[in-house]
């Protein structure tokens, strides 16, 4: 059976890898952190990234950023260090596609292959092995690693070469910041209005306006209270990329820019740990109604 390198064991990562080891893989996993991977049961616990990427047939990045991603690739002790011919590179962290072709090159260089292959969800579908995975590949080349994401995930949807799984995974999460500023809004705009709140979840919920999203993150706005199953701060971060991309293809989206600058404020007031969804406190406190 393939054997599974698996780098980044934050909150996305750790469910991730536990579901590729109850799948029956053999799992090394390193972390900058190495408690996180002294603490992933059945895996074999790695001193750095090379050591993964010589054990390992394909390796696994879960990261937080480009920049991580860069550094464990091209660090003394990284991935590029020990790649080659039959090796391959799934990066499952939210990039830049110029990013994604970046690395792409850099792995073809040591005669390996990169494969930009982020998740749509969060924690519970992570947990659940519930994720919808966007591969920067094309239909035969995902099939080769078709067990594997199985493992994580409920679909998997290629989206042909390097760079555009990462433009996917920023197109669906413009959606989901547009959607929570939405909600936000509606909700503040209701309140302001006199609109009694409970009632007004309750006419979101049985309208054709309803959607999972909502559903799910119901209760935090009843109770007003918003832990993290999505950061706010990386919500921040990956609009931030989007209106890169925006800048960059000369695009005109006025919806994206002000989502986008409403997360920027939700930053300011130091919510960046709450749940995407907490940007509803931020446009309450911005129109004095929290």
């Amino acid at each position: 059976m393939t054997t599974i390198g698996w780098i980044g064991l934050g909150s996305m990562g750790t469910p991730m890898a536990k579901n590729l080891i109850s799948a029956g893989f053999r799992l090394n996993a390193y972390n900058r952190s190495p408690e996180k991977a002294r603490a992933l049961s059945g895996a074999n616990v790695c001193d750095s990234a090379a050591q993964v990427t010589a054990e390992s047939d394909v390796i696994f990045l879960m990261l937080s950023n480009g920049a991580a991603v860069e550094a464990v690739l091209t660090g003394p002790d990284g991935v590029l260090k020990e790649l080659g011919p039959g090796k391959t590179v799934i990066d499952m962290s939210t990039i830049a596609p110029e990013d994604s072709l970046k690395f792409a090159q850099m792995a073809r260089e040591q005669g390996g292959l990169y494969m930009d292959a982020p998740v749509s969800g969060s924690v519970a579908p992570a947990v659940a092995g519930q994720l919808v995975i966007l591969a920067g590949a094309d239909d035969e080349k995902v099939s080769e690693f078709k067990a594997c994401f199985d493992a994580m995930g409920k679909a998997t949807i290629a989206f042909g070469g390097p760079g555009r799984g990462s433009a996917a995974k920023l197109s669906i999460n413009l959606l989901l910041g547009a959607t929570a500023q939405a909600i936000g809004e509606t909700l503040t705009f209701a309140q302001g209005l006199g609109v009694d709140l409970e009632k007004m979840r309750e006419l979101i919920s049985q309208s054709a306006m309803n959607t999972p999203y909502f559903d799910l993150k119901r209760p935090l706005y009843k109770a007003d209270d918003f832990p993290a199953a999505f950061m706010l701060a990386l919500m921040h971060k990956d609009l931030g990329l989007v209106s890169e991309q925006i800048a960059n293809k000369g695009l005109g989206l006025p919806l994206t820019s002000a989502t986008a600058k409403s997360f920027d404020e939700a930053m300011a007031q130091g919510l960046g740990s709450k749940d995407l969804a907490a940007v509803y406190t931020a446009i309450r406190k911005q129109n004095g109604l929290a």
